[in-house]
């Protein structure tokens, strides 16, 4: 049980590459919880960006970088150019970019190899050139932030990191409370965030194995961190934004159970078919079926059922009926 009095947390939705898309992340929003959502992030290599590459990661650039339900969307770049990333986000904020986020936390091996992500963490000078150009360039009434991890292979650099961070007039930076190294194997180390937030002038959002409203809780009492952001536990769960505020006001949560998440993925599966060529709306389902599964056992079942289809038409009908089949049960 939370004290009364207790603030609410900020949640922030991840992001989460190939996954949390524009679509998914109006769908999540409009469950309600979150105070703002991050895109995928936008690869900067050898030159300024045109205007619709940013709109292909960002098309909510088309309602002044908002979702439908009213969520500010930030912007991501990841690049090690700090000219060109700076040029980049002075380009997104033009466009209407209502933030500008610097990925410095992807593991990914293809993204690393190229000096992307969390590579940096190797280089905290150039983190801190990075960080200091963007934020020349990006208006100041445009919040930049960053995402990092605990180091590289181990966390002996995570003070220098820090000092980095420290020394350019960000607006918030999140740590995922792992090494590149450690990727996503439990445990996620929250101590190292108290840490942070002693060494950092600015607030710290806290990230890595957030599955319900009390792993929050437990978060925020070991950190101190009152923001948060949320990824795979948010598509496992997708009204965790909504649960977790409703936890921390001693409410009882919304009622969303597995009729609900059958909805959502219709919904989901018509608006990738609306958006993208209809043969590519059917993965995305069943990825979405795999984070599903963890909270919600029907969702196993329905994904060995549907697994071998391939043709939009006849998964809608497999949703249809597998909804019906748990209405009439």
């Amino acid at each position: 049980m939370i004290a009364p009095g207790q603030c609410a947390p900020r949640l922030i939705l991840a992001p989460m590459e190939g996954v949390l898309d524009s679509v998914m992340r109006d769908q999540l929003t409009r469950l309600g919880g979150y105070e703002r959502c991050v895109t995928e992030f936008v690869r900067v290599s050898h030159t300024i960006l045109p205007k619709r590459v940013f709109y292909r990661y960002a098309p909510e650039l088309a309602h002044g970088g908002f979702t439908l339900s009213g969520v500010p969307v930030y912007l991501q770049l990841l690049g090690s150019n700090p000219e060109l990333m700076a040029a980049n986000a002075e380009r997104a904020a033009a466009l209407g970019a209502p933030g500008i986020d610097l990925n410095f936390g992807c593991p990914a091996k293809t993204v690393n190899r190229s000096q992307g992500g969390a590579a940096l963490l190797r280089s905290p000078h150039l983190i801190r050139s990075i960080c200091e150009q963007v934020r020349d360039r990006v208006p100041h009434t445009i919040p930049v932030t960053a995402k990092i991890r605990l180091g590289y292979d181990s966390d002996e650099q995570f003070g220098d990191i820090l000092a980095a961070l420290a020394a350019v007039s960000l607006t918030e930076v999140t740590i995922h409370a792992r090494t590149k190294r450690q990727g996503y194997r439990p445990p996620a180390h929250w101590h190292q965030l108290r840490l942070a937030r002693a060494a950092l002038p600015f607030p710290v959002i806290a990230n890595g194995e957030l599955w319900t409203p009390s792993d929050i809780a437990r978060c925020a009492d070991i950190t101190g961190c009152d923001a948060f952001m949320l990824a795979r536990g948010a598509l496992c769960r997708p009204d965790l934004g909504a649960a977790t505020q409703a936890f921390y006001r001693n409410k009882p949560s919304p009622a969303f159970g597995w009729e609900e998440a059958q909805l959502l993925l219709s919904a989901f599966l018509a608006k990738n078919c609306e958006l993208y060529d209809p043969r590519y709306a059917v993965n995305p389902v069943k990825q979405w079926l795999v984070y599903l599964k963890v909270y919600y056992p029907q969702a196993g079942a329905l994904f060995s059922r549907v697994k071998r289809i391939t043709d939009p038409t006849e998964m809608a009908a497999a949703l249809c009926e597998t909804a019906s089949l748990a209405q009439a049960a």
